[in-house]
């Protein structure tokens, strides 16, 4: 029986408007209007993703296929039955929104998730970051193919079931339903979706899913895309008024082309300011969600620079707010790949050429680093390495995921940068970090093929093919050795960056292949 089924509401809200449900999150106070017109709100507790808090229900079918550890949480079908007939529980004589969405722009691989809402604010949320079905689709949606059901109100008895806290947020990939307990951060029902994909597309489809922004030249439909974690750029370099966006973070990539597997963004919005991102800061407007934003009472202007809620305030809108936005979400075969990192150790350099086991290798590894002060007790840069720049949300082996995109590489002879968003002159503190202006241009370099005819020179430590010379880019930023004034800092600190890359790489990949293994970073004299 469907988890629908189960629940005696007072009412059941189906596919309501954007209108109509901002009207209802305004009268039950979920939140405020602000000045642009969009919805404000603030998550209370959870102002991020909990992931101690997710699980995947173990059984039978699909014990064999997922990556288990620290990530992918094993739990029992028996608790995860008991947290949803509870939370169905806590729903009866409430109101309860529905939306009937769609997960992949692109026909052949879309799915039909429906999601159920104790918050009409998380309804309008998801209805804007999903793929919103026509009236004629919607008249023939019938039975959806996943059900998630989100009640951030209901505090799950982590002690009496054995979890981590009072949120739970548990995926059960055989019986195609998902719940999400105890938060109102509404990323938990956007990355539940694309954990559901990630699953989904590589199992039944043979389509290797990708935590990445995507865009492509409107007349040549020239197709790139853009991984990267959190904060790396991945968001704001996508959105080029020169081409049109396809999406900003979640794809699949099929034998047809990219698709966008949203139908919607999610960007941040700290220190957010029209000139350096005006696609995004535009899309701010009724209809939008903000996330946490410290909002003027007086004149509900938003202030996006101030972070005493959290550094991570978001915004929520469709695609089609972005003005050059691609409408259906698909692309190209991509002919070009860019890794985006945020170095805070200032020693990578802005831009360089990956062959394909480098490029495999950035790709298992997904490179960032946090930034000093932004974490209590995090004094100096610390390195993140999150597999595949989504390894919260990939339930399969890496080894998967990895195979799939080299064959897309041998394939299609797609071209691999990695780009360093990150800074220069020193680590975070003492250098500075890359201009966006600089990193603007090396990517159109990269897109228009430019950067192709400038001479190399082969970086050891890294591995890496550094190009000597980009248009509207100094020459001497793009060698970061040359930017240091104490050389044999910059060795010591180079050299401490590539041992973190070998011990990461050994610690969690110790099956992956020797060829792999050895394209990465090394300790260089």
């Amino acid at each position: 029986m469907r988890i629908l089924n189960n629940i005696k509401a007072k009412n059941i809200y189906r596919n309501l408007s954007v209108p109509r449900l901002v009207e209802d999150a305004l009268i039950k106070g979920e939140g405020i209007l602000t000045s642009t017109g969009a919805l404000a709100v603030k998550t209370g507790k959870y102002t991020g993703r909990s992931p101690k808090d997710k699980y995947i229900v173990d059984t039978k079918l699909v014990h064999n296929n997922i990556s288990w550890g620290d990530v992918n949480k094993p739990i029992s079908r028996e608790k995860f039955e008991l947290i949803k007939k509870e939370m169905c529980k806590f729903l009866k004589n409430k109101n309860v929104y529905i939306f009937d969405g769609f997960a992949g722009a692109e026909k052949k691989y879309q799915k039909k998730i429906r999601i159920i809402n104790e918050m009409p604010s998380q309804n309008l949320f998801i209805h804007q970051l999903l793929i919103r079905p026509t009236d004629d689709e919607l008249k023939n949606y019938n039975e959806p193919d996943w059900e998630i059901l989100v009640v951030p109100s209901y505090k799950c008895n982590y002690k009496k079931l054995g979890i981590n806290s009072e949120a739970a947020i548990i995926i059960d990939y055989e019986k195609k339903e998902a719940i999400i307990a105890g938060s109102a951060y509404s990323g938990e029902i956007k990355k539940t979706v694309f954990s559901i994909m990630n699953y989904v597309l590589p199992i039944e489809n043979d389509v290797l899913p990708m935590h990445c922004s995507a865009n492509m030249d409107e007349k040549t439909r020239e197709t790139a895309i853009f991984f990267g974690l959190s904060g790396t750029g991945k968001t704001t370099l996508s959105a080029d008024p020169n081409r049109k966006l396809i999406g900003d973070d979640e794809h699949g990539f099929a034998d047809t082309g990219i698709f966008n597997i949203e139908g919607g963004c999610y960007a941040k919005c700290i220190d957010l300011k029209e000139e350096n991102e005006p696609e995004i800061f535009r899309a701010i407007r009724f209809g939008a969600i903000l996330e946490n934003v410290i909002i003027n009472i007086k004149n509900r202007e938003p202030d996006f620079f101030d972070s005493s809620i959290t550094e991570n305030t978001r915004v929520g809108y469709p695609v089609e707010y972005i003005s050059n936005s691609q409408i259906p979400g698909v692309g190209g075969i991509p002919k070009v790949i860019i890794f985006l990192t945020a170095d805070a150790f200032g020693v990578l350099p802005p831009v360089s050429k990956l062959n394909r086991e480098t490029a495999m290798y950035h790709f298992v590894t997904g490179f960032t680093s946090k930034l000093a002060g932004t974490e209590r007790g995090v004094t100096e840069p610390q390195p993140t390495f999150s597999t595949l720049f989504g390894e919260p949300f990939m339930p399969l082996y890496p080894e998967k995921y990895a195979k799939m995109l080299g064959d897309k590489l041998d394939k299609y002879k797609t071209k691999v940068y990695l780009v360093n968003t990150g800074w220069s002159g020193g680590s975070y503190g003492v250098g500075e970090r890359i201009k966006l202006k600089w990193t603007r241009a090396m990517v159109t370099a990269i897109l228009n093929g430019a950067i192709e005819s400038a001479n190399f020179i082969h970086n050891d430590r890294f591995n890496v093919d550094i190009p000597t010379n980009i248009e509207n880019v100094p020459d001497n930023i793009l060698n970061p050795e040359n930017t240091w004034k104490d050389k044999n800092e910059y060795k010591i600190a180079a050299n401490r960056l590539a041992q973190m890359f070998i011990d990461n790489f050994n610690k969690k990949y110790p099956h992956m292949s020797m060829d792999i293994k050895n394209a990465g970073p090394k300790v260089v004299d």
